[in-house]
């Protein structure tokens, strides 16, 4: 091994010790993406009722759309590039890019500008979870891979309440490039701090030591992902991963419109965003022990199949107010924590030499289920069928990934 090799594995060691930093770090990164989900949200009415950069609503759905676009195929293409040169180098050189394309956004001039700087930093932003996820699963103890996984997680929802948070005094006080601004400055401080204490993933180094030093032979490895018995197990995984992220954001999208159209007011709507939010966090502090404990299998596959029972549940009109509120809750509890049980149970299934391969296509071909779901929520809309057919469409996208997990086998024989 090499002598910055050795000075890696030393560091790693050391880190994996005391534990905190890879934790935090990987946590600030996520937090990261879950801002960008809430601001371009959050400042798209100032954008439009002030006429700035010429916005018109089907250039800033191009925006919107070109955005999550980049973030799938960032995470594709990551994934082959963290098994080759490291977890520590793609997560920093992700952050890195994100953060300075975020800020070239907020100082966009026009909406060729504008879009262009939204679908880079997409890039770079799509390679920070599926490289964050690999680095958690494989910091984690012995049998602990999902809590660590969706601890982790909690932060993209920390992330996008601290946007929302934020929007409320500084889109009117500073204007809407300030939220940019300040999204990319969070994320240019992270960087000499994870340069300075981010350590290498000790799987990474023990595979790179096999190499006889290089990485380059796992770069090879990464079309087995979709080869030989790994393709049915990719399929299954992906197909869920596509499912899970439509839900996420076909919900956080259009629920409060479709209970609008249910009948409850607009606050009530607006409110039950906050609390399937609090229900995402609930889920995620629970999930990951039950799936450690319990099998990942079973776990994300009840909590895919508990979800499409409460969704289901959303189609009845309930006169009780705390029924809805606790309906709503219990939704936001099983929906987001099985889209993270989906990425551990890909971190448990594929070994470290592929396994950034195999989080960057989930994650890559969930981002299409990310534009398919708000897409799909628009066009009930139109059609007037937003209540109760989108809470059926919902249904049954749950039960679709329940069903394709069902197809991939518990275990992988041959994986760490």
């Amino acid at each position: 091994m090499s002598r910055n090799l050795q000075h890696a594995a030393s560091t790693a060691g050391t880190s994996q010790a005391a534990g905190i930093w890879p934790v935090l770090l990987c946590w600030v990164a996520v937090a990261l993406d879950g801002y960008d989900l809430v601001v371009l949200g959050v400042v798209i009415p100032t954008l439009l009722e002030s006429d700035a950069l010429g916005f018109t609503g089907p250039t800033i759905t191009t925006a919107s759309t070109l955005g999550l676009v980049g973030m799938g195929i960032g995470a594709v293409l990551i994934g082959p590039l963290t098994d080759r040169f490291g977890r520590r180098r793609t997560l920093i050189a992700s952050v890195a890019l994100f953060s300075l394309l975020t800020i070239a956004t907020g100082v966009a001039q026009n909406v060729g500008q504008f879009t262009t700087f939204r679908f880079l930093a997409g890039l770079g932003l799509g390679g920070c979870l599926p490289t964050a996820l690999a680095f958690m699963s494989e910091h984690a103890r012995t049998g602990r891979a999902s809590s660590a996984m969706t601890r982790m997680m909690t932060g993209y929802h920390v992330g996008a309440v601290l946007s929302a948070v934020l929007a409320l005094w500084m889109v009117e006080a500073y204007g809407w490039r300030s939220m940019f601004l300040v999204g990319g400055a969070l994320g240019l401080v992270t960087l000499p701090v994870m340069w300075a204490k981010l350590p290498e993933s000790a799987a990474y180094l023990r595979v790179v030591e096999r190499n006889d030093g290089s990485g380059a032979g796992t770069l090879a490895r990464s079309a087995e992902v979709v080869k030989g018995r790994y393709l049915r197990i990719s399929i299954g995984l992906c197909v869920a991963s596509f499912m899970g992220l439509l839900l996420v954001y076909g919900l956080n999208t259009w629920l409060p419109t479709i209970m609008r159209d249910a009948g409850y007011s607009i606050q009530q709507g607006t409110t039950l965003i906050l609390v399937l939010n609090v229900g995402a966090v609930i889920g995620l502090l629970v999930a990951g022990h039950i799936s450690d404990t319990r099998g990942n299998k079973p776990a994300v596959i009840a909590w895919f199949g508990l979800a499409a029972i409460f969704l289901a549940l959303l189609s009845i009109k309930m006169e009780s107010r705390l029924l809805v509120y606790a309906a709503v809750l219990l939704t936001g509890i099983f929906v987001f924590s099985a889209q993270v049980l989906v990425y551990a149970f890909v971190g448990h299934l594929y070994p470290p030499e592929i396994r950034g391969t195999a989080l960057g296509m989930a994650a890559g071909v969930g981002r299409v289920g990310a534009i398919i779901g708000p897409s799909l929520g628009g066009l009930l809309l139109t059609a007037g069928l937003a209540y109760p057919w989108g809470f059926y469409a919902f249904t049954l996208a749950a039960v679709l990934a329940a069903l394709s997990l069902a197809t991939v086998p518990a275990h992988a024989h041959g994986v760490d």
